[in-house]
């Protein structure tokens, strides 16, 4: 899905700033974000390394609300790695049907819990490598994980991070991977995690992909995306 709306002009390239400058905004336009969201964290709804695992590969292509209204029959009735590494895809299946790609993350769920009660005791590790071995696990879910649970500095990118890196004038990039490097030289790596926060929480709230709220957005005027949406 296109982040631009359908009927606006098409976009000019955005002005190219030397890497001290765009530092130097980024680092006000962070302070700006930490006074609105304060020390912004996951909303995803978890009470263990387990669940939160789990309820970031669920997450993947759908909504934390999705999530978290899926997560509660889902975590009760396979309430950790043993238990659900114990079940069946298809017992599982109609528990995150409401959440989309449902079957093949029930697979990978149900794989990635087998996984840990065969490699780790059924623990999350707490390495990218390692994470990024279970089943259903990409670079931007051990992202998540690591910043998380085990404070390790890190950037994941999904579609609210990407978005707001290129309105931001961050990255010039569309691959994940690329947008993760350039906002890594961007902000300082004890920012990464709040920064990825951060940036989804005003992903959704303001600068959202088809009607960014450009004139209501505390960030505007360090934001060179601020004239294309009005």
């Amino acid at each position: 899905m296109s982040d631009e709306p359908g009927r606006r002009r098409k976009a000019k390239a955005l002005p190219r700033e030397t890497l001290t400058a765009r530092r130097e905004r980024a680092a006000v336009i962070l302070d700006q974000l930490r006074a609105l969201y304060g020390e912004a964290r996951t909303e995803l709804d978890y009470r263990t390394p387990f669940e939160l695992l789990i309820a970031v590969i669920l997450s993947a292509q759908a909504t934390d609300v999705s999530v978290n209204k899926a997560s509660p029959a889902l975590f009760s009735a396979y309430p950790d790695a043993a238990a659900l590494a114990e079940a069946d895809p298809e017992d599982v299946m109609p528990l995150i049907s409401s959440i989309g790609l449902f079957r093949s993350k029930a697979r990978n769920i149900v794989a990635t819990a087998r996984a840990l009660v065969q490699e780790h005791d059924g623990q999350v590790p707490s390495s990218r490598e390692e994470l990024m071995k279970l089943p259903g696990v990409g670079r931007k879910t051990a992202n998540v994980v690591l910043g998380v649970l085990y404070g390790v500095p890190a950037i994941a990118v999904d579609t609210h991070v990407g978005r707001l890196a290129r309105r931001l004038g961050f990255s010039r990039h569309d691959n994940p991977d690329k947008v993760e490097q350039d906002l890594m030289k961007t902000f300082p790596e004890e920012e990464w995690v709040f920064a990825h926060h951060a940036l989804i929480l005003h992903g959704r709230r303001v600068c959202k992909a088809r009607r960014p709220d450009c004139p209501g957005c505390t960030i505007r005027d360090w934001c060179p995306s601020r004239d294309r949406f009005t």
